[in-house]
């Protein structure tokens, strides 16, 4: 049998970069075995430079588009998985972009590129290639972080200011993990739902009943892998679901299995979140 490597590393962006790039993990997995694993719908942009093999995508999160494979990629907000062929082998950097970010450092609402995955040269231009130049020259994490922080700030630029309306209703969903019903934030916002449900998927991609969704699946799923690992109806009850069947058909939605069918299979180390040990996309 092949002996396992697990090597990773996160880092936080430069100041600058911090309401735009909520943090940076490398990795560097060997021994594996061969398999698909599915890249879940997050509140983040992913950013992936692979310092391996491309990134192989076999499902895209919109299945209009086609399979295929990314040395460098962006995928935008989505609401289904991504699935990724490996070889057992892993090596790159990820970024978590706020969809704030997409306007900052693309130029572009995440509207624009909800559920699609694109090359990085497609939303960075010719930074793309000194990026992945810098990344794959230096064998340092810190040395890369450092090398992402120089790229993207020069990268930087001022974001459009979002309406306060659909700003407020973000915060709102970020600072509940999804727990929150949109009626009440179109209350408070002294919008009907429908216009607020409108005027939030222009900006994001998703409507907002979507992506509360996505913010409580992903509580869900560090909860389930945290250390503590309580059983799916303590995971349902904490995340607002009415019960473990609504979890459940939730996760089939998000993540194409069950949670439970997911944790027995999914044997590649987790690199979504920082503080778990997939991808994103």
């Amino acid at each position: 049998m092949r002996e396992r490597v697990f090597e990773q590393a996160t880092g936080e962006a430069a100041a600058p970069l911090r309401p735009f790039v909520a943090g940076y993990v490398g990795y560097r997995m060997e021994g594996f075995e061969p398999g698909v694993h599915a890249g879940l719908p997050s509140q983040h942009l992913t950013l992936i430079v692979s310092l391996g093999h491309p990134v192989d995508l076999v499902e895209m999160p919109d299945p209009a588009q086609a399979p295929d494979a990314f040395p460098a990629l962006v995928g935008g907000l989505h609401s289904s998985p991504a699935m990724i062929r490996h070889d057992g082998r892993q090596h790159g950097l990820q970024l978590k972009i706020t969809p704030l970010g997409a306007r900052a450092l693309f130029g572009i609402p995440a509207g624009e590129l909800a559920s699609m995955v694109l090359t990085l040269d497609d939303v960075l231009g010719s930074r793309a290639r000194e990026l992945v130049d810098r990344l794959h020259a230096t064998s340092s994490w810190s040395a890369r972080f450092a090398a992402v922080d120089d790229v993207l700030t020069r990268a930087l630029r001022e974001p459009r200011p979002l309406r306060p309306e659909i700003a407020f209703t973000w915060d709102r969903l970020v600072t509940t993990a999804g727990g929150i019903d949109v009626h009440s934030v179109a209350r408070e916002v002294a919008w009907s739902r429908r216009h607020l449900s409108e005027q939030f998927r222009v900006e994001y991609g998703h409507p907002p009943k979507v992506m509360a969704r996505v913010m409580r699946f992903e509580r869900a799923r560090r909860l389930l892998v945290s250390e503590a690992r309580p059983s799916l109806a303590d995971v349902a009850a904490a995340c607002g679901y009415a019960d473990q069947a609504h979890l459940t058909r939730d996760w089939r939605r998000l993540a194409g299995t069950s949670p439970a069918a997911w944790l027995a299979t999914e044997h590649l180390p987790f690199v979504q979140d920082d503080e778990c040990t997939g991808q994103a996309v």
